[in-house]
């Protein structure tokens, strides 16, 4: 309990800056809504991924999710369990810091993934479920602006626009929308270094999970493609101890068998 305090006081200390008297200080903004967005607790959640193209759907997929933040960097690592489809089942994705890998247990090989395969596939929604924007992101308070929201619903939203600072940050820029009111993220664009929108986030269907309202549901539409879109649903939150090991590549050919044992 004291651990999670530590990290949690340590990434709103992080994200303060000094704020224009009366406005209120974007890092502390920012640092929050990743709170909201995440527990701060060691979690596991499922999570279905259900892709449409043109309006019909085209895939679905199932995955569990184990997430713990790393003391040292306050950042987030992952370990995803392909459950659905069939011909995935047990494959292992694991995220801990600037590494990814990908582990098939029928190859028993973990193959490092690439800085542009991470923008890619299954892959690039890992930052939707699990990532502390605080940490790798500058915010500045653009201001206050009605929106669209993911279920096509006026919102009186607070917009940061976030820059990268560290080299771990996956997108060069991001610009955030807030509600104004509660705080909690509606909306997220994330860009590449020449100015390229990869894709648009909303984030829908609050829901009290580990003692904080949270979206439980993504909506993630291609920034090429617009028709191209995918939606995350994210359901079992359980609190949970997990193991620091579960985080290391040499582990991953050992997880499956351990877990089920």
């Amino acid at each position: 309990m004291c651990e999670r305090r530590a990290v949690l006081a340590w990434a709103l200390l992080a994200a303060c800056a000094p704020a224009r008297a009366g406005a209120p200080d974007a890092n502390l903004l920012l640092a929050q809504s990743d709170a909201i967005r995440n527990p701060v607790q060691p979690f596991a959640v499922d999570v279905r991924l259900t892709e449409y193209r043109a309006g019909k759907q085209t895939d679905e997929s199932s995955l569990n999710i184990y997430a713990k933040i790393d003391g040292a960097s306050g950042q987030y690592r992952n370990l995803v369990r392909f459950a659905r489809p069939l011909r995935d089942a047990n494959k292992l994705m694991l995220v801990n810091g600037s590494d990814m890998w990908f582990f098939d247990p029928s190859s028993r090989a973990a193959v490092r993934i690439s800085p542009q395969q991470r923008l890619l596939g299954r892959a690039s929604s890992g930052d939707v479920v699990t990532a502390n924007l605080a940490r790798d992101y500058r915010a500045e308070l653009v201001g206050d602006e009605q929106i669209q929201d993911g279920d096509v619903q006026a919102r009186q939203c607070t917009l940061l626009n976030l820059a990268a600072h560290t080299r771990q940050a996956n997108y060069h820029r991001v610009r955030l929308w807030l509600d104004s009111a509660s705080r909690h993220p509606v909306k997220a664009e994330y860009y590449s270094a020449s100015g390229h929108l990869l894709k648009t986030v909303f984030y829908r269907r609050a829901q009290r999970v580990l003692g904080e309202l949270r979206p439980t549901e993504a909506v993630i539409i291609d920034g090429t493609d617009a028709s191209w879109i995918t939606v995350m649903d994210f359901s079992g939150y359980v609190g949970r101890e997990i193991p620091d090991s579960w985080f290391q590549r040499d582990y991953l050919p050992r997880f499956r068998l351990e877990r089920d044992t």
